[in-house]
């Protein structure tokens, strides 16, 4: 049996069960009226908004926030940070292994300390010229044939690889610049499937 209803519970309606049945358009408008006066249109619109159209739901991401990404991924910056941080890894390994070895290019017998911080350096600034140029060709080469196949793929490493090598092993001969560009495209694969995987 249904419980009997009391004078303060009003039936509600069917449409909105949240509001009284009783309330009549006029006094529907009159709430509007009111809500909109409180509240208001005050919401902020962000400007330069770029949605992204299809796909998983992401973040919108301003005009700016754009730009900074389109910078840092662009071919110009990856070959640059390449290049930044193959001179600093080069320097690093000529001085270790000028700390290793630092008889191979001094002819004294005994060795000043001069010497050895000379030989230190020279060898530093050599091997992180190197390690940058081959930094930055790598990188500016992958980037620029990622971007012209439009997808991130294992073969991307391995075209860039045998440039690279092709480019640096020609200099000793076309014999030396086969031999380069396949070995440096085999190790940039194996290298690039190992990071993958």
């Amino acid at each position: 049996m249904a419980a009997p209803m009391n004078d303060s519970q009003s039936p509600t309606s069917p449409i909105n069960p949240g509001l009284p049945k009783d309330l009549s358009p006029s006094d529907l408008q009159s709430f509007s009226l009111i809500i909109d006066h409180v509240i208001g249109n005050k919401k902020q619109r962000k400007e330069n908004v770029v949605v992204p159209t299809g796909g998983i739901p992401a973040q919108q991401f301003t005009r700016e926030e754009i730009l900074i990404r389109s910078f840092f991924d662009s071919c110009i910056f990856k070959s640059g940070a390449s290049c930044v941080i193959g001179f600093a890894l080069g320097g690093a390994f000529g001085l270790f292994t000028a700390g290793v070895d630092p008889m191979s290019t001094i002819s004294t017998e005994t060795p000043t300390t001069r010497m050895v911080l000379r030989e230190m350096k020279n060898r530093s600034l050599s091997y992180g010229k190197n390690f940058a140029l081959v930094g930055a060709m790598f990188a500016g080469s992958e980037c620029i044939i990622e971007s012209y196949r439009g997808k991130t793929e294992l073969i991307n490493g391995t075209m860039a690889g045998g440039f690279v090598g092709g480019v640096l092993g020609i200099r000793a001969g076309l014999k030396a610049g086969l031999f380069g560009a396949v070995g440096f495209a085999l190790f940039s694969t194996a290298i690039d499937y190992y990071m993958r995987h």
